[in-house]
């Protein structure tokens, strides 16, 4: 094991006793109940929604619609029907009340599929709100039509994004820079695994990944750490280098740290938010959705990040936004968005059969 990843391991390592011991005190402290009882809690747990909600939008209407939906998934959750009836009630209000002046919004060729999509969520929410009126045994129904739903709103919400906002700082344009969105495809071992990339998040992190997705970089490697509950981590190249070696200088090429803000345009760059105290900030990409993704770096270097990368599968729960021990401290660059169960299974010595880009390859820039 490099000292990259060993650094690493010994930190996480204590990130996880921090997260559970965290979890016993609230438990206990918080809402009055047995230790081992969990909170239900109310952080964003779906990729797909941490996904949505970072994109660089403004529409002020459209992200009221997008809060509205989110409230459906934590009511089907706690089988809570009434409210569930009610949430539908409020989003198809929304619609109606807002679907006109948003179409109005729109570039004219962007009017006509964004109304088919409105149209697509109405049906959606129809048949969830049918399900529910059948409580427990309508609940996978429920379930299948919100994914649906889900699914519908992240493609409605693109037509309101426009160009890139904003230009990564100059002394990183030798960087590869992903400018939007992308998605990776792992086909490892345990499983086949999608990954969605943020640029508009980390772009330099973001792409960074891409770069050496496209090059065949991660093709044939092992997961070489794995803790149940915790996270997966691979990347490490064979050999005595623990990064990837850039064939143009010989040396191992690093990024720097980049962390969003939520709230904030673009990221900040070379200290973790302790650095730079910022004690009670959430990121725009936090560590509350199984299969985030995140570079590993030396724990006493911010700025290390080369080529190793890991996936957490702690229990989101447990790991609310701004209040665990990751958020802030690592550069989130995206989420797994299909085959999280791949997660449960990989163990140690599995391997990355290949990994491609399967979309969004004009949006990655090599470094100049």
């Amino acid at each position: 094991m490099t000292q990259r990843a060993q650094g690493f391991w010994q930190w996480g390592s204590l990130c996880r006793i921090g997260l559970y011991v965290a979890a016993l005190l609230c438990g206990v402290a918080l809402w009055g109940i047995p230790a081992l009882a969990l909170p239900q809690g109310d952080a964003i747990t779906d990729p797909r929604t941490l996904l949505r909600r970072a994109l660089p939008i403004s529409e002020t209407k459209l992200l009221e619609v997008d809060e509205a939906i989110s409230k459906i998934d934590a009511d089907l959750k706690y089988n809570r029907w009434s409210a569930v009836r009610g949430d539908v009630r409020q989003v198809e209000h929304l619609l109606d009340r807002h679907g006109d002046s948003l179409l109005a919004s729109l570039p004219p060729d962007r009017v006509t599929p964004a109304s088919e999509q409105m149209a697509a969520l109405r049906e959606q929410l129809r048949v969830i709100g049918q399900a529910s009126e059948r409580k427990s045994k309508g609940k996978e129904e429920a379930r299948a039509a919100y994914d649906r739903l889900v699914d519908e709103l992240g493609s409605l919400e693109n037509n309101w994004v426009g160009a890139f906002p904003y230009t990564v700082p100059a002394e990183y344009a030798d960087k590869p820079q992903l400018l939007g969105r992308a998605e990776v495809e792992l086909n490892t071992t345990a499983g086949r695994m999608v990954i969605t990339l943020d640029g508009y998040s980390a772009p330099l992190t973001a792409g960074n990944f891409a770069d050496l997705v496209q090059r065949g970089f991660y093709d044939g490697l092992t997961f070489d750490r794995v803790e149940t509950f915790f996270l997966a981590q691979a990347g490490d190249p064979p050999g005595p280098a623990d990064g990837y070696v850039d064939p143009a200088t010989g040396k191992i090429r690093t990024i720097p740290m980049e962390i969003r803000a939520k709230g904030e345009v673009m990221p900040r760059y070379g200290q973790t938010f302790d650095q730079m105290g910022l004690w009670d900030v959430e990121p725009a990409l936090p560590f509350s959705a199984e299969g985030t993704v995140a570079m590993a770096r030396y724990p006493d270097d911010p700025n290390s990040a080369s080529s190793q990368f890991f996936i957490f599968m702690a229990e989101p729960d447990l790991t609310p936004a701004g209040l665990n021990l990751m958020d802030g401290r690592y550069a989130v660059f995206g989420y797994v968005t299909e085959g999280t169960e791949v997660l449960r299974h990989i163990k140690v010595g599995d391997r990355i059969l290949s990994a491609r880009l399967i979309s969004g390859q004009d949006n990655l820039k090599t470094g100049a």
